[in-house]
């Protein structure tokens, strides 16, 4: 009897409140694909823009961005995977075991408010390049200026939204069907422009060699001179960059959201897919089709809206690419504010949240203001979060290690975390301090940020219980998780038997969508390699702008054929 209520407790619980269930954990390929797609973003246009605009010099940008992303996959493996995997709770949850009610509803708010904001960006860039295919002014102001542009917003969110209410299992599918193309086009975008650049600077359609792409690079992208005319950024700032552009998810956890379904804790590794080619290839890339683009234009690259870029890069297939490339962001990040929206309002279904969200977000995403100040937005935010990510960091891994008890606070059924919120706002007063002094570079911030907020939550949580023995509570906490368990594996008799899709005729649904992009990749290096002279080349690019958008209508299609097909057969 007594199982059978505590099973009744459980099914009264959202299932986002729980441990995720063992037969719902997933294979290293869904976070591949989750990574590739959500960080090769349609921001990667703007901060491909945004490096020529702070004045990186192309030595930093190829050998900076490669270490930075490096730390980046190591800082997800090391920091995020291990807490994710080992309690499969998302942050929102785990944390209110740790600070309690008052403090996690803080903290969600602001994670609400960050990640709605961040959505509204990625919906607010995909716009601008159905803006662009129907002839509507490009919205330079911070609110719009035209009435259709609005109307394009809202079609695009309500995709959106609509998607990321079918969870996990829709946003990995959708981020696995748009990740390989997403690959593709950034590849093909950067090889058709870059002979407008080099017939710009070197007189002829193709680079002989590394000496003459660095001069390329040196005289037409990255000219180390920032847009004020004066010398910019250098390779520790660059590797900064890399590393801090994602802290909000990996030192400061939020992506527990994502891993916390991962069978083992190596899957922190997949995360390499996003940051090697998203935030390293891709905004190499980006680099170059926003200098080509602008050479083409007569304009300068900081005058240029995704949609310009990508139109001259891929042609039509690049309104698509600004598109999906803002949705696969989009739709992860309304994810994660849903999440957090309903561990504020746990009364409510995560869907239910996710819906009012989505209409805020969208309602956001009409100002153009949010898509242009995208990057101060993710650096600020990452420094706001950092700290709550290092209180969880001392409670999971510091505090065994010590002799503490964890979810101490939790056992003395506290609703407010005086260490936990005091450590926070200690925290955020450290590390925006040494913003205002000007101590260390802006981007290494999160850093002692992060040490410091340990230290100070390590100190105030052994002054109010931490160093105390709770066994009765920590028996309870221990026969609770067996019986969470048990409900788990009662669940997984009544889930339907996953098989695979093995029929012939999917296997070559498959073999044709990847065809279609074998075909791009050969489209695009006809315009590389077969541009004799300047003539050639436009001809050729004109040649991948027709075929190349064929390419992406036969993918799409042939690649959500195939997702159904299988969906469909497993279901059987």
């Amino acid at each position: 009897m007594q199982e059978k209520t505590n099973f009744k407790q459980f099914e009264n619980l959202d299932e986002e409140q729980l441990p995720v269930a063992k037969h719902k954990l997933h294979d290293w390929t869904h976070f591949a694909g989750l990574y590739a797609a959500e960080h090769v973003a349609a921001t990667e246009f703007v901060i491909g823009a945004t490096f020529v605009a702070l004045g990186a010099k192309t030595t930093d940008i190829i050998l900076g961005l490669l270490i930075g992303n490096i730390l980046a996959v190591l800082s997800w493996r090391f920091i995020t995977s291990p807490i994710a995997v080992d309690t499969r709770l998302s942050l929102y949850t785990y944390l209110n075991k740790i600070a309690g009610d008052s403090m996690t509803k803080l903290y969600n708010w602001a994670n609400v408010i960050i990640f709605s904001v961040i959505s509204a960006a990625m919906i607010t860039v995909s716009s601008t390049a159905v803006r662009f295919a129907f002839d509507i002014p490009a919205q330079l102001n911070w609110y719009p200026t035209n009435a259709w542009f609005v109307l394009i917003v809202l079609a695009v969110g309500i995709v959106v939204v609509s998607i990321a209410l079918y969870g996990f299992n829709a946003v990995s599918e959708f981020s696995g069907v748009c990740a390989p193309w997403l690959f593709v086009m950034f590849t093909s975008g950067a090889m058709v422009l870059l002979p407008a650049l080099s017939l710009d600077v070197l007189d002829k359609t193709l680079p002989a060699g590394l000496a003459d792409f660095m001069t390329l690079g040196d005289q037409s992208i990255w000219t180390g001179i920032n847009s004020d005319g004066k010398p910019g950024i250098g390779l520790v700032e660059v590797i900064g960059f890399g590393w801090a552009a994602n802290t909000i998810t990996h030192f400061g956890l939020i992506d527990m959201a994502l891993l916390r379904f991962a069978k083992k804790k190596n899957y922190g590794y997949a995360t390499s897919t996003g940051m090697m080619f998203g935030h390293y290839i891709a905004w190499i890339a980006a680099g170059i089709m926003g200098a080509g683009a602008a050479v083409i234009l007569g304009k300068s690259i900081i005058e240029l809206d995704p949609g310009d870029v990508a139109y001259y890069a891929l042609g039509w297939s690049g309104f698509v690419i600004v598109i999906v490339a803002g949705w696969t962001t989009a739709i992860t990040n309304l994810y994660r504010a849903g999440l957090a929206a309903q561990a504020i309002f746990n009364t409510y279904s995560r869907k239910n949240t996710t819906i009012v969200v989505g209409l805020v977000t969208v309602a956001i995403a009409c100002f153009p203001f949010v898509f242009s100040q995208i990057l101060p937005l993710l650096t600020y935010a990452g420094l706001l979060v950092v700290p709550v990510g290092a209180i969880v960091f001392a409670e999971h891994q510091i505090f065994p290690r010590i002799g503490y008890t964890r979810y101490w606070s939790s056992y003395r059924k506290l609703t407010f975390s005086m260490p936990a919120v005091a450590a926070w706002g200690l925290g955020l007063v450290f590390g925006f301090g040494l913003n205002f002094l000007d101590v260390i570079s802006f981007y290494y911030l999160f850093i002692p940020t992060w040490f410091f907020t340990i230290a100070v939550y390590t100190l105030l949580a052994a002054k109010y219980g931490a160093k105390t023995n709770y066994p009765e509570e920590e028996k309870e906490e221990e026969t609770r998780m067996e019986s969470i368990e048990q409900f788990h594996e009662a669940q997984a008799k009544n889930e339907p038997t996953i098989v695979n899709d093995i029929s012939i005729f999917s296997k070559g649904l498959k073999f044709m969508a990847i065809s279609a992009l074998v075909a791009t990749l050969i489209l695009a290096c006809n315009v590389l390699f077969g541009s004799v002279t300047e003539t050639h080349y436009i001809k050729n690019r004109e040649l991948f702008y027709t075929y190349g958008f064929v390419c992406t209508i036969i993918y799409f299609t042939l690649a959500y054929w195939a997702l159904k097909r299988g969906k469909s057969n497993a279901a059987a």
